[in-house]
C-alpha cells in the first residue's frame, strides 16, 4: 500500500477512523470524507502528511462528480476507495416510518453505489484498483430490529459482487467485510423507529471488537487479496455461515430472540 491513494468515507470516527490511521501506517497518501470537519481533521493529524480532507454530504448526489473530481485530480488517482459511511437503526419493522427506511437506504445503499458509479470509470481506465465495502453481519441475514438497515446492507453486497464479477479481469479487486459488534457509535447514532437519534449504546456494541483490531483484519485481507471476510467473534461470527450451511436454524435463532425479549433489551416499544 505504499504510495497507494487511498479514499475513505466515513472517515471521522469508528472503522472509517481506524482504516484510515492503518493505511496511513501502510504508507498510503488519503482523501478522508464525511461531515464532521473537525474530526476529520484530528484524524488527518494522525495520519500525517499527505492527507487530503475532502468533506462533503453523502447524499447530496449532484455533488459527488465535483467530489470525484477533485480527489482524483489531487493526485491523478486513486488506488483504493472503502465504502464506509453508513448509519444503523434500533426499532421493530411494525412501528417504523417509511421516511427511516429511506434515509438509511439513501446513506447505506445509494450514497455508496454513486460514489462507486462515478469513480468506477476513471479506475477501470487507469487499469484498475482496489474497492473495500464495509457491509455487516447484518447484511448477511435478518438481524431484529433493523429491517432497515439490513437491506441496505444485504443491497452494499450484492452490488459489490457484482461490480467485482463484471471488472476482476480488469484489474479491479473487491473486498467485501461483514464486520458483528466492534467497538464505535453505530448504536449510539442508530435511528429509533421515528427517526430520532438513539443516543445510547448498546452491550454488545461496547464489549465489541476495538475498532484498531477491525481494520488490521481488513487491511491484512485487501493485502492477501480476499473477496470477503467476516470480522466478528463468538455468535455473531456464526452467523453468516449458519445462513449458508442451515438457514432455518438461523431464522429460529433470530425469532427465539425475540420471542425472548431482544427487542425491548434494544429500546423498541412492544
Amino acid at each position: 500500500m505504499h504510495e497507494q491513494i487511498w479514499w475513505v468515507t466515513g472517515a471521522s470516527s469508528g472503522i472509517g477512523a481506524a482504516l484510515a490511521r492503518g493505511l496511513a501506517a501502510r504508507g498510503a497518501r488519503l482523501i478522508l470524507s464525511g461531515r464532521n470537519v473537525a474530526a476529520l481533521e484530528a484524524v488527518a493529524k494522525d495520519c500525517g502528511a499527505g492527507t487530503m480532507i475532502l468533506p462533503f454530504e453523502a447524499t447530496d448526489y449532484a455533488a459527488i462528480p465535483q467530489m470525484v473530481q477533485e480527489a482524483w485530480d489531487w493526485c491523478g488517482r486513486i488506488d483504493g476507495l472503502v465504502n464506509n459511511a453508513g448509519i444503523s437503526q434500533r426499532s421493530l419493522a411494525i412501528e417504523t416510518g417509511f421516511s427511516v427506511y429511506q434515509k438509511i437506504i439513501d446513506v447505506d445503499l445509494l450514497a455508496p453505489i454513486a460514489l462507486t458509479q462515478a469513480l468506477l470509470p476513471r479506475m477501470i481506465a487507469a487499469g484498475g484498483g482496489r474497492i473495500v465495502a464495509i457491509s455487516s453481519v447484518a447484511g448477511m441475514a435478518g438481524i431484529p430490529v433493523r429491517s432497515a438497515y439490513c437491506a441496505a446492507k444485504h443491497g452494499l453486497i450484492g452490488y459489490h459482487d457484482a461490480v467485482r464479477a463484471e471488472n476482476e479481469h480488469l484489474g479491479l479487486k473487491v473486498l467485501v467485510v461483514a464486520p458483528g459488534s466492534v467497538r464505535t457509535n453505530v448504536s449510539r447514532n442508530a435511528l429509533n423507529a421515528d427517526g430520532s437519534v438513539r443516543g445510547t449504546s448498546d452491550k454488545a456494541i461496547d464489549n465489541g471488537l476495538p475498532a484498531e483490531v477491525a481494520a488490521a483484519q481488513i487491511l491484512d485481507a485487501v493485502e492477501n487479496g480476499k473477496r470477503e471476510i467476516v470480522v466478528a467473534e463468538g455468535a455473531e461470527a456464526e452467523i453468516p455461515a449458519l445462513r449458508r450451511s442451515d438457514p432455518d436454524a438461523l431464522f429460529d435463532r433470530m425469532s427465539a430472540m425475540v420471542q425472548a425479549g431482544y427487542a425491548q433489551q434494544m429500546g423498541a416499544k412492544r
